[in-house]
C-alpha cells in the first residue's frame, strides 16, 4: 500500500466540531506512536540485556558449572553450559538459532543499532505530531473564544 501524501488544511477554514475531531485523531495517533516508542525502547533495552548476558555469562570458566538459564525474564531454570563458545539466540518469532559468542553479540549490536535508527525516526514523527497537535489546539482555543465573545456582543 503506497503512503498517500500530506494533505494541507487551512484550520482557520474548519469549524470548531471539525477542528475537535483533528484535534481527537491527532490524540489518537500520538497515543498508538508513543506506546510504540516505548515498546521500541524496551526491545532495545532486552537486546542490551542478552549482550550484557553473553558478555558476562559465558566463558571458559562457567564451563560444566550450573547455572540459571532464563526462559523469560521472571523465570530461570538451572543448567549447565556445555559450550562457552555456541550459544542459542532467539531470532524471533519463536525461532532459535545456535551462534559462535562472536556472531550472538554482533547480532545483538546490530538489533540494538537498528532500533536506534528507528527510535529516532520514530522521535521526529512524534515531534512532528506534537507540532501539529498544538497548533490545532491553539487555532480551537481561538475559535471558541471568538466564538465566546461573539454570542455575548450579539446576543439573539
Amino acid at each position: 500500500m503506497a503512503a498517500s501524501p500530506e494533505q494541507q488544511v487551512d484550520l482557520a477554514n474548519l469549524s470548531v466540531q471539525q477542528l475537535s475531531s483533528v484535534k481527537k485523531q491527532l490524540d489518537d495517533e500520538l497515543e498508538h506512536l508513543t506506546t510504540s516508542f516505548a515498546k521500541l525502547r524496551a526491545a532495545q533495552n532486552k537486546f542490551r540485556e542478552c549482550i550484557k548476558s553473553i558478555q558476562d555469562g559465558v566463558s571458559t570458566r562457567t564451563n560444566g558449572k550450573q547455572l540459571l538459564v532464563p526462559l523469560t525474564t521472571s523465570l530461570y531454570v538451572p543448567g549447565t553450559l556445555s559450550d562457552s563458545r555456541r550459544v542459542i539466540v532467539d531470532v524471533g518469532t519463536g525461532f532459535f538459532v545456535e551462534k559462535e559468542v562472536k556472531d550472538a553479540e554482533e547480532f545483538y549490536n546490530i538489533k540494538v543499532r537498528d532500533l536506534g535508527g528507528n527510535l529516532k525516526d520514530l522521535e521526529g514523527i512524534v515531534q512532528g505530531k506534537s507540532n501539529n497537535l498544538r497548533v490545532v489546539e491553539d487555532v480551537l482555543r481561538q475559535k471558541v473564544i471568538n466564538g465566546s465573545s461573539d454570542r455575548q456582543s450579539n446576543p439573539s
